[in-house]
């Protein structure tokens, strides 16, 4: 990927709304008469905005919201140009490693219904966060096809069997189903889930940023290795970890009783 600065200034951000306050951004999917589905201008903005969150350091905590009735209706199979004035950066077009690299917290907020390809992002975010009455399916083999991306993240937060019954039948499940095989975090009512989006950002921002950062790439990297290869690579971490800033803030700011001041 580019090394260069990354500026929203004299962007024209035409697939999405973008929302920066109080160290979040908030990427909004914007083509809500299209389903919000993904074509070519709406993932490269998303990747854009997600190398500009992980280039800030103000930014500590990313919201995808969205549009409309339905979250994302995946992929955009008709395949209709467009184009918008945000660079494409080299490297940067998959929506899945921007996020699993974006070492950020990233919430799916979630106020309709997932399908296909939109499962890119609700697997591959820290967290997801649905309405009660959102559905989630995975329907490509109804159409010939099979959810090849998806497979990667998909698997890393559902049961195999469960996995595999959801992508081979293609059949919907709801958001008490997708809870209970750990495809979202939390379900709430329609009514309830900007307040309950709003205070899980806000905790999640007012924790540690570098800390947040260094561990989820931790995270991220064992989440590859073999057990035995992860444990000493942990080990490692964590002395690193005891010798950052964030760690010394946060153990004087115990020891003299007062809220840590995180720079």
């Amino acid at each position: 990927m580019t090394k260069k600065t990354l500026s929203l200034e004299g962007l024209n951000f035409q697939a999405t709304k973008i929302e920066e306050t109080n160290n979040i951004l908030t990427i909004t999917l914007n083509r809500p008469e299209k389903k919000n589905a993904l074509n070519n201008m709406m993932v490269n903005e998303i990747c854009y905005l997600l190398a500009y969150a992980k280039q800030e350091r103000s930014v500590r905590v990313v919201i995808i919201a969205a549009e409309g009735d339905i979250f994302c209706a995946g992929a955009d199979l008709r395949r209709e140009k467009s184009e918008s004035n945000v660079p494409k950066l080299e490297g940067a077009d998959d929506i899945s490693l921007m996020l699993r690299h974006l070492y950020k917290p990233v919430i799916c907020k979630i106020q309709g219904s997932v399908l296909a390809g939109a499962l890119l992002m609700v697997t591959n975010s820290t967290h997801a966060v649905a309405v009660r009455d959102a559905k989630f399916s995975a329907p490509e083999i109804l159409r010939g096809l099979w959810p090849h991306m998806v497979m990667a993240g998909l698997f890393r937060v559902m049961p195999k069997r469960a996995g595999l019954d959801f992508v081979m039948r293609g059949q919907p499940i709801d958001a008490k189903k997708a809870k209970e095989w750990g495809l979202i975090n939390e379900l709430v009512e329609p009514n309830e889930l900007d307040e309950y989006v709003e205070n899980l950002s806000v905790e999640l921002s007012s924790l540690a940023p570098g800390t947040m950062q260094f561990g989820l790439e931790a995270y991220e990297k064992q989440d590859a290795m073999a057990f035995d290869e992860a444990l000493p690579f942990l080990q490692k971490q964590i002395a690193k970890t005891f010798e950052g800033p964030d760690a010394k803030e946060g153990i004087a700011a115990f020891l003299e009783k007062r809220k840590p001041n995180w720079e």
